[in-house]
């Protein structure tokens, strides 16, 4: 995801709709090196690799651009931050496209791949997308409270 968005023209995208600052997890990656007629100064870039925990990141975000894993799928939607999901299409039993159609299908996300992830920002209607439900842990403690005979 990281190749899709810095330097190329997503933070002039991100801008031109209101956003002030980007924030990159990279991980061990590395940032990709500025190409001739780009600039990743539209925005305030920050860049780090690991964190012990998002939450607070996430609490901070305006908005999400994520790979479609399914932890960082609902890590993002439990914290109710609209989440566009970038598939990668080299992946060869691709799931996180199968998970990024059924959330957007249900109205949760946006999807794109890295070549449509510019005007997927560009063409946006956040306000679209629907709230996604609160889990309800206790169910599943108290199925396996159940099963276990604990109850």
């Amino acid at each position: 995801v990281i190749l899709c968005i810095h330097p190329s023209r997503a933070p002039q995208a991100l801008q031109s709709r209101g956003y002030q600052r980007l924030v990159l997890q990279v991980g061990r990656g590395s940032l990709p090196q500025a190409q001739p007629g780009s600039s990743s100064s539209a925005v305030a870039v920050e860049v780090f690799r690991f964190k012990e925990s998002l939450a607070e990141e996430l609490q901070r975000a305006d908005l999400v651009i994520s790979h479609a894993g399914a932890g960082s799928c609902l890590e993002t939607l439990e914290k109710g931050k609209p989440l566009i999901v970038v598939i990668n299409d080299k992946l060869m039993d691709n799931h996180q496209l199968e998970l990024a159609k059924q959330l957007h299908r249900d109205g949760y996300v946006l999807y794109c791949n890295c070549s449509t992830l510019v005007e997927t920002l560009q063409s946006m209607n956040l306000s679209a997308l629907k709230p996604f439900p609160p889990g309800q842990p206790e169910k599943f403690a108290s199925f396996l409270d159940k099963v276990l005979g604990l109850q």
